[in-house]
């Protein structure tokens, strides 16, 4: 059996950014490893989207963002409702961290995630047993 796994945006982001082809690379490797099934959320798919068409140095097109997000959503997404919303706050005080990465931290609670990807959040932190992965280390 599979773990499952998280994917924040910055790991997504780095797969289609051309501008650092070594991070590109690991990102991509990160994305395929066998031994997780992986999830995403509604926040992380629409940073996505953002990213990729406004901040990068070579942006996508709308259209080819929206069809990354339409391939990407694909995969099992977890919404944004108040439920999440308010465990995200307590999270956020519990942990000193913004409510933005405790939103990751707690969508990926609820989507019964062993693992986060990401390069953001800290590695030496677990919250309540969900460890973060930096595929760039």
């Amino acid at each position: 059996m599979t773990d499952r796994a998280f994917i924040d945006t910055n790991i997504l982001v780095y797969t289609v950014d051309t501008a650092d082809p070594d991070r590109q690379q690991r990102a991509l490797a990160a994305l395929d490893d066998p031994a997780f099934d992986f999830v995403v959320s509604a926040q992380v798919l629409g940073e996505f989207y953002v990213v990729v068409t406004r901040k990068l140095a070579h942006p996508l097109t709308e259209e080819d963002a929206a069809a990354q997000v339409a391939q990407l959503s694909r995969l099992p997404t977890v919404p944004i409702d108040g439920a999440l919303a308010t465990a995200a706050i307590g999270a956020s005080r519990r942990w000193k961290i913004s409510y933005w990465d405790a939103l990751i931290v707690e969508a990926a609670r609820q989507a019964m995630c062993s693992v986060v990807l990401s390069e953001d959040l800290s590695a030496t932190t677990a919250y309540d047993g969900l460890v973060i992965q930096n595929p760039f280390d």
